[in-house]
């Protein structure tokens, strides 16, 4: 028999991005505020659906989680994840952090630096 897998129940209606949102603000424990600062968008950009369907704010929310999600585990987790994410500079970027880097749509050249990372390079 296969295995069940369970799903976040999605409120009426709610789109599937704004479920999306919802889940990163409660898994790292941030505002819609908050996180709307953290990918560099004004908070109506999660508050109102037409903005939070917008192809820019997916793709920082996606940006964003996929960092998180390579990072959390040699982070420690994922409240250290965001930490890391938010606070500490990156010297193959000039000390930016990762945060910034999203902000200013250099996502791409992060996820290739923690790859490298990831395969033996060195930080």
């Amino acid at each position: 028999m296969p295995a069940k897998t369970t799903r976040r129940a999605r409120p009426r209606g709610a789109t599937a991005s704004s479920v999306a949102s919802t889940a990163l603000v409660e898994d790292f424990g941030l505002s819609k505020k908050q996180l709307a600062e953290t990918i560099g968008l004004a908070p109506e950009a999660l508050y109102k659906s037409r903005r939070l369907s917008a192809a820019k704010t997916q793709s920082r929310l996606r940006e964003m989680n996929e960092i998180l999600t390579r990072v959390s585990g040699w982070a420690g987790g994922k409240v250290q994840a965001m930490a890391w994410y938010r606070a500490e500079p990156i010297p193959a970027f000039g000390g930016r952090t990762a945060e910034s880097l999203v902000k200013s749509g250099q996502a791409t050249a992060l996820r290739d630096y923690l790859d490298s990372i990831a395969m033996g390079g060195f930080a």
